[in-house]
């Protein structure tokens, strides 16, 4: 994981809606840049609902708030039509941004070791610097930990 006080790596990504995004859209804003596994899985449904549900919270605090998946645009599309989710989500089908932010690594499920996204939100500064980094992300209260 990328540690506090330390420069967001730049990244570029494709939107649910085919639109190009990257970090310098939001050079002089504050950003909650999340990192999650799957579409419509359980953990995954919770965690973006918990940010749809606070999303104006993040707003008024002057945040923006963007999810990375390795899922494709379509796939994101669809998640955010499902849950009406208010934010954007990166489609990083070639794991560029899940590698650059750490967010992709060894994970262990039933003693197993497989690659996979490690769930992980960062919060960036106005200037680019990560001020805050969480790796033990709890999904239903996931608000809580980030504000």
């Amino acid at each position: 994981m990328l540690q506090p006080g330390t420069k967001a790596p730049y990244f570029e990504g494709v939107i649910e809606t085919g639109e190009r995004v990257s970090l310098a859209d939001y050079a002089g804003k504050k950003l909650v840049l999340y990192f999650y596994p799957k579409d419509s899985t359980p953990g995954c449904t919770a965690e973006a609902c918990d940010l749809r549900d606070n999303y104006e919270r993040f707003l008024a605090l002057g945040y923006n708030v963007l999810g990375v998946s390795k899922d494709s645009a379509a796939s994101h599309q669809r998640f955010i039509e499902k849950y009406s989710l208010p934010f954007h989500l990166i489609a990083d089908t070639d794991m560029s941004i899940l590698k650059a932010y750490k967010a992709w690594g060894e994970k262990k499920n039933y003693g197993k070791v497989t690659m996979g996204t490690l769930r992980t939100t960062y919060v960036i500064d106005e200037q680019g610097v990560i001020i805050d980094a969480i790796g033990k992300v709890n999904t239903k209260n996931h608000t809580a930990q980030i504000l």
